[in-house]
Formats: C-alpha cells, structure tokens, sequence
C-alpha cells in the first residue's frame, strides 16, 4: 500500500512539471510572435498617465497648442528698444516724416531715354575725298554754321575748273552776240545768224548756272563761287559745317579716313527735350491716352521727377512681348542721358491722399511689416509699430494702417533697431 501511495504521489508531481512547462514554453510563443495581449486591471485600478511609448496623457496635447499659440503671440508683440547715444550714433539712425501725398489709380511701366528724333541732324559728306581734318570730339556742343571736318576732294576741283571754263565760254559768246547784233543793224548780218548766235549763247549761259550750282551743292559758300576767276582761286579743300545747334552724338569719321559723297559723318541732335519710351501691356490700352500726364522718376535723382506727356502711342503690338511702345515728350534739364533706364508712371484716375513713408523704414519680423518709431520725450528709445503696407510708390511705400501723417520714423538704422527688438524678445 505504502508503495501505490509513493508511485501515484511521483506520478501527479510529473503531472504538475510537465504543465507548469508547457505553460511557461506557449508563453514565450505568443510573445515571440506578437501575440501576447497585455492584462487589463480591473474594479477600482486606474489607467496610468502615460502609456508605455511616452505619449502624453489625455488633454496635454491642447495645453501645449496653447503653449506654441502664446509664444507666437508673445513674438508678434511690439518691443521697446533702449539706446545710449553712442548706440545711436553708430548706428547712423536718421530720422524721416511720414507724409500724405497725392495718389491716382495710376500706371507704372520701365523706360528708356531716348533723342528726340526730329531734332537729330545728320551731316553728310557732300563730296567724296580724304578727311584731312575733324575738329569736334564725340559729345561736343557744337552751334550752326561752326566747322566739323575739313576734307580734300579732287572732285572739287574739277568742278571749280569745270565752272571757269564754262564761265571763259559763256564770255566769248557773249562777244559774239554782240557784234552779231551789230553787224544785224549795219545788214552785214542775217537774223539766222543772230539767233543762232543767241541760243549759243543761251546754252552756255544754263550750262554756267549748273556748274554754280554743283559747287554750292560740293560745299562751297556763295561767297567763294562768286570770287572765283582765275585757276589759281581754285582750292581742293572743303569745310563741313554744322547744319544746327547742338551735342555730337555720333562720329564715324577720323583724319586719313576716305569718304564718299552722300556718307554720314556725324549725327548733331538738340538734346533740350528727349524720348522716353516705354512698354504697354495689351491690357493696360484702355488706361492711356495721347496727350496724358506721365512722371518721369530717375533713379539717381529720385527726388526731383519730371513731368512729361504722351506724345505717340504705336498702333502696332509686338508679337514676341505684347507690348507696344508708349513715347513721352520731356523737357530735358540735363539730368537725362541717352539710354539711362526710368521709370514712367500715367495718371489714369481721380487722385486721393495717402500716408506714404520712406522704403528704407519697413523692415519685415515673419509675415508682418514693421516700423520703429522714436518715443517722445526719450531720447535714444524706439517702439515697434506693426504697420499693413500698400503699394510701393517708387522711393516711397503706402502705408494703410498703423502711422499717422506726422509722426516720425527711422529709415537709416531700422535693420539695426530690428536687430536689437529680436535680442530682446529672446531675453538676450
């Protein structure tokens, strides 16, 4: 009996090993697989504050929304800058109004000074020869009648020597007519041979005429045909002169240099109203009209802008740009150059005031536009003001909101004030 008991007692404590075994071995299964679910208390257990990837608990994610928004607002407040005088004074902070001027719904285009056209002059070489001599420098102010070149032609003298010949000729025939006309009167003479004497005589009167005229148009003065008699008057040696008052834009002659007849030398233009000619976008034809004010605004002087008007506007659009070209008339002052780039503004509406302030005064934190503005009564402190800009009006900017005709701001400077105001939200 003692022997069953001992048996039957051995064999239910397999029976335990091989089942706590089994348990412990499909455990390690179901973990190596994935598929071990986690235990979830229960009764009164709550859950935990984090879950085991660190996720926060419920309603943290709002809190730290409300944390980033109060940063972003805490940014986007205005700042007070403090500066000693020395601060100021190296950083080279200079002071603007903001004002209120004039402003139409108005039509900006670039622009390109031109000569005017019609007033350009060109000088030719009337005769064909050698230039022995120019006597204006590129970009010379010149008045009419003063001399440009000196050119040796051989034409010219065979002209001249042509002319006295003829002159010689129309002489004897001359003579001839008269004592034809005598002997006419005695009866020693027919009236055919009078009259063939006199259309002899006709002829070579024209023909003298013609040879005139060819000096004049060779360059030779009125004066200097008139005193020519003898061959030894003959010169080989032409002067060309201006034929108006004006600046020397072009010369494309040098001494030694062979020119023919009829080929330009210079090009004279009166440079007291220019060409500015600018592009006109299809959509913009409707807005511009013949006749129309324009602006002219310079970059180096944009302080001073002239005033022009619409003289052409080119019925034809180009076809690579759709544009046509739009040209102003303006009285030049000397502050216009060939081929400097300018801007044209047209007014096409009825005008209104608006604040404007300098460009150099907008300095950009992010999105928003901003301005420094000295605090009264203390010196050496800055106050950023957020401002909403409009357009850009040349060297001036809109400004829709946030400054007032009157009041000061800091244009020269203002990068460092921004500088400054960002160390400052940043506790530095």
């Amino acid at each position: 009996m003692r022997r069953y008991m001992m048996v039957t007692a051995a064999a239910v404590i397999l029976l335990l090993v091989g089942a706590a075994a089994g348990v412990v071995w499909s455990a390690r299964r179901g973990s190596a697989d994935g598929r071990t679910q986690p235990t979830v208390p229960t009764g009164d257990a709550r859950p935990p504050s984090a879950s085991a990837s660190g996720g926060s608990m419920p309603g943290m994610s709002g809190m730290g929304a409300q944390a980033g928004s109060a940063d972003q607002t805490k940014g986007e407040e205005p700042v007070e800058v403090s500066l000693t005088p020395e601060a100021v004074e190296r950083a080279g902070i200079k002071l603007a109004d903001v004002k209120s001027q004039a402003s139409g719904s108005g039509l900006t285009v670039p622009g390109t000074v031109m000569s005017n056209a019609y007033r350009d002059t060109k000088v030719n070489a009337l005769v064909g020869g050698i230039v022995r001599q120019v006597t204006v420098e590129l970009g010379a102010s010149v008045r009419r009648g003063e001399p440009l070149a000196v050119i040796f032609s051989g034409e010219l003298a065979d002209a001249q020597m042509k002319y006295l010949s003829m002159r010689a000729m129309l002489e004897a025939d001359h003579q001839k007519l008269e004592r034809t006309q005598k002997l006419v009167t005695l009866g020693s003479a027919s009236r055919q041979e009078l009259e063939e004497v006199t259309a002899v005589h006709t002829g070579h009167e024209t023909e003298v005429a013609a040879a005139r005229q060819r000096l004049l148009l060779l360059g030779l003065s009125s004066d200097r045909v008139a005193t020519l008699e003898t061959a030894s008057q003959v010169v080989s040696e032409v002067t060309v002169p201006s034929p108006a008052g004006g600046l020397v834009i072009s010369r494309t002659v040098n001494p030694g240099q062979v020119v023919n007849s009829g080929q330009e030398l210079f090009i004279v233009t009166d440079l007291s109203t220019v060409w500015v000619i600018g592009d006109l976008y299809e959509r913009d034809f409707p807005r511009v009209r013949v006749g129309s004010p324009a602006t002219i605004m310079i970059p180096s002087t944009p302080d001073r802008p002239l005033k022009g008007r619409i003289a052409y506007i080119d019925p034809r659009v180009d076809a690579a740009t759709r544009t046509a070209k739009v040209r102003v008339e303006v009285p030049n002052r000397g502050e216009l150059r060939l081929g400097m780039f300018v801007t044209v503004s047209f007014e096409t509406g009825v005008s209104e005031r608006v604040t404007v302030v300098p460009r150099a005064a907008i300095q950009m934190i992010g999105e928003r536009a901003v301005v420094y503005a000295p605090v009264e009564g203390e010196e050496g402190k800055f106050v950023e003001r957020t401002v909403k800009v409009g357009v850009p009006m040349g060297e001036v900017v809109q400004i829709l909101d946030g400054v007032k005709p009157g009041e000061k701001v800091v244009t020269d400077g203002s990068f460092f004030l921004r500088a400054e105001a960002a160390r400052t939200r940043s506790g530095g």
